[in-house]
Order: structure tokens, then sequence, then C-alpha cells
């Protein structure tokens, strides 16, 4: 059992499962609420958790989790954990519920609506150590929210802001690949390459983190080199617990800011109506992000270009492209169902997003205009 402590505590392992009750012990957790969704409780996951943890068997469960976490949704999950007088909270699922499980653990200590907390609003001083502790379980290879300090939330006037904070970083991680077993192909690749953008859009960051870039370019290697195998029916266990560890890693850099693939992506996802996965939307929109971009990264390509077996630093956009057509995921925002209506709203909106800031280049509306326009609006 591996124990990694950085940023928070983190179990990593096959089978770190049946070591939870030590974090509920360690946390001093007693009443739990459980955030999940239903397609986790109908995978028999819960089942596993309770399991593992016979502590839990009457603990409260909130599974309104949407696909894109909202403001509504926490409100709702906030009523059912000061009803049953919970002490904390346990996140099983994707970045989802690991995101709205922060958002109750903000709420449960810290008066107002979310917006007061969000970043671009200035929310981030705001937040204090009073936030409940959480312990998250992924349940995917993707997202790093169990070891971020952001929760992505469609807030209810319809913006898809960031809280983030240090104090939002969950106490405890448990990362155990044996619970990504189930995940179906097209949602292994779509996870897998919200990791693989984690990794290069930290390692392109302008801030100074060189410890952060090592991290990312690991994660981009490992990333890179098993979600192949992954994706494949019958993936092994390996596969498995390497994407989950570049998932992981790309988390671990989230301190170094992403940039405007994600400054897209937020707003994107806040079209409820379009039900549109984060990772897929960034599948489409990093190859057209890092041309775009190339002017001003130059440098920085070739260590990505090496991390992914290529001998020019130039090829990486194209290869990029030719592994999210390889994988069988969207290649085109058209084909996901997004509207060329949007597009105006989605560029002003991403000029606004907190990953705007950490961008290479620094981009305006017309620019963002540009790159969504690359990526084939409908």
């Amino acid at each position: 059992m591996a124990l990694i402590t950085y940023l928070t505590t983190i179990r990593f392992a096959a089978g770190a499962i049946a070591e939870l009750g030590e974090d509920l012990t360690a946390l001093g957790l007693e009443r739990p609420l459980i955030v999940t969704d239903t397609g986790i409780i109908g995978a028999g996951l819960l089942d596993r958790l309770r399991a593992a943890a016979p502590e839990l068997a009457d603990t409260p469960v909130f599974y309104g989790t949407p696909s894109n976490p909202t403001e509504r949704a926490a409100r709702a999950a906030l009523a059912m954990y000061r009803d049953a007088a919970c002490d904390g909270l346990v996140a099983l699922g994707g970045g989802s519920p690991i995101d709205l499980a922060k958002a109750v653990a903000l709420g449960a200590t810290h008066d107002g609506p979310l917006a007061d907390y969000a970043a671009i609003e200035g929310g981030m001083d705001k937040i204090t150590d009073a936030v409940a502790p959480v312990i998250a379980i992924p349940t995917t290879a993707g997202t790093g929210a169990e070891v971020g300090r952001a929760a992505l939330i469609t807030l209810a006037d319809g913006r898809k802001l960031a809280l983030i904070s240090s104090h939002l970083i969950p106490r405890r991680a448990v990362c155990d690949p044996q619970l990504t077993l189930g995940l179906p192909p097209w949602l292994t690749a779509a996870t897998g390459f919200d990791a693989i953008t984690h990794c290069i859009e930290t390692f392109l960051s302008p801030r100074f983190n060189p410890p952060a870039d090592a991290i990312a370019l690991d994660g981009l290697k490992r990333g890179w080199a098993h979600i192949d195998a992954a994706v494949a029916e019958g993936a092994p266990i390996e596969a498995r617990s390497e994407m989950m560890m570049a998932a992981l890693q790309g988390g671990l850099t989230f301190q170094k800011g992403l940039g405007a693939v994600h400054a897209l992506s937020h707003p994107l996802g806040a079209y409820e109506h379009l039900k549109l996965h984060h990772g897929a939307l960034n599948a489409v929109l990093l190859p057209h992000v890092l041309r775009f971009n190339a002017p001003w990264i130059g440098e920085r390509l070739a260590p990505l270009a090496r991390a992914i077996g290529l001998a020019h630093a130039d090829g990486l956009a194209d290869a990029v492209a030719s592994k999210v057509t390889s994988l069988g995921l969207p290649t085109s925002l058209a084909a996901m169902g997004v509207p060329d209506t949007i597009v105006d709203d989605v560029a002003a909106a991403a000029v606004r997003d907190h990953s705007n800031a950490t961008n290479p280049r620094p981009l305006k509306v017309p620019d963002y205009t540009v790159i969504l326009r690359d990526a084939g609006t409908a």
C-alpha cells in the first residue's frame, strides 16, 4: 500500500478502499454524508464502499449529483447534511461528486451564496480552514479532483465558476484503480484525455514551478503510454493504475493553473441542456489550442513531445488530434452538438474564466472565437 503525503494524504493501490476505515478514524468522522450519483449506485460501487467500511452502512447518501455539478444540487445536498447532523463528507465518483462534495463542505461552514466564494469574484481569501472535511474516492481516472483545490460549480445565475482554495483540497484521497475496472471504454477515453490535458496545460502555464513541471511531464508520459490499453475491453489493472496515477499527477499540478482549453470547456459545460462531457470537450479543443499557442510556447513543446515519444516538437498538436481520433472521441464541437449561436457568449465567458490568466499566450474574445470556429461548431 502506497501512502503519499503531498498537498494531502493519498492512499494509492489496488484494494486501497479496504483501508477507508482508517481514514474515517483519522479525521474523526462518525456520520459523514456520502455524495455520489445514480450511475455509481447502479454499478454497485456504493455497496463496495459500505462493504469496505461497515461503519458507513447507515450514513445518509446524496445521489442527485448532475453530470456538471450545480449550486442547486449543492444546496439540496447541504440540506441533507444539516438534517442528518453530518460531520464531514465522503465523495464517491468522478469529478462531479467530488466537486459537489467540496461545495457542500464549504456551504456547511461558510454563509452566503457560493458566488461569494468564486475565484473571479475575489472569494479565495474568504474561504477558511473551517471547511468540513472531505474524503475523496475517485471512480474515474481523469479529473484529479481528489487532490485539487478547486470545485467547478454551475451557479444559480448560469455561470460555471471555480471555488478555489487550499482548504478545499480533500483531507484524504483513496485512489483504488480497481474501482475503475467497470468504466465503459468511451468514458475511460474521455476521462483519460482530461488527465492528459491537465498535464499538458499545467506544464505550459507561465507560472514558475519546476516540481509541478516534472510531475506534469511524468503524468503525461504515463497517460499517453497507457490510455489505449485502458480503453480496450478487459483492460488490465496495470493500465488502469497508470491512468489513475496520471490523473492524480495532473491534479497535483493544478497549482500552476490551466489554460485556454479549460477557459473554454468551463463555460461550455455550463449549458445544462447540452450535457457536454468535460473530458471530451478538452479532447476536441486541445489540438486547436496547442496550434494557436504555438508561437508563444516554442521551447516548451520539446519536453512534451519527448514525453509522448515524438522526435519533433512541431508534431505535437497533430499527434494529439490523431490520438483523439484513434480513441473514438469526438473530433469537433459540432459532433458534440455545440451550436454556432453560442460562440460569442462562450468566447466572452472564456476571457473571464480563471484559467485564462495562465494561458501562455494572452487571449482576448476574438482569439477564443477563432479557436471555437477552428474546433468546428454546428
